[in-house]
């Protein structure tokens, strides 16, 4: 040993950029594997990376595509109008899904009454990014 701090991330910090990566993986099929949730795994992915690897929450952050939702669900909770229908649509079609393939109405009540539960939480979030209040803006005075 030289005498020199250990320069390494500690566990914790390796847990959440592993998690985040796992997430980032796992929304990356959900793009093409259709009722696989791409956007909820990059809520998960960006919370856990915050936690671990604020350089690859900021990357996320400024992806072109996913950047934007991602933003305004950090900052403001936001989900937009088509996020709300798709994540409502999914789950439904979830649901459906369960009780075509599985024997008796035990897993899908449960699977629904879970779900049922998710959409009322996601339809009530905010679907705009809401006006700065009036102390941020500067004032106008009107000319006379």
């Amino acid at each position: 040993m030289d005498g020199t701090p250990e320069t390494s991330p500690p566990r914790s910090a390796l847990a959440w950029k592993a998690a985040g990566w796992l997430c980032v993986g796992i929304a990356a099929v959900g793009a093409v594997v259709p009722l696989l949730p791409t956007t909820l795994f990059l809520i998960v992915a960006l919370a856990c990376f915050t936690r671990g690897s604020p350089r690859l929450a900021r990357r996320l952050l400024a992806h072109p595509r996913f950047g934007p939702p991602l933003a305004a669900w950090q900052e403001h909770r936001v989900v937009s109008r088509r996020g709300k229908t798709l994540a409502v649509v999914g789950m439904s079609l979830a649901v459906v899904l369960v009780a075509l393939t599985t024997d008796g109405w035990l897993a899908t009540a449960l699977v629904g009454a879970t779900l049922l539960g998710v959409a009322g939480y996601v339809v009530t979030r905010p679907s705009v990014v809401p006006a700065p209040a009036a102390e941020d803006t500067p004032a106008v005075t009107p000319a006379r």
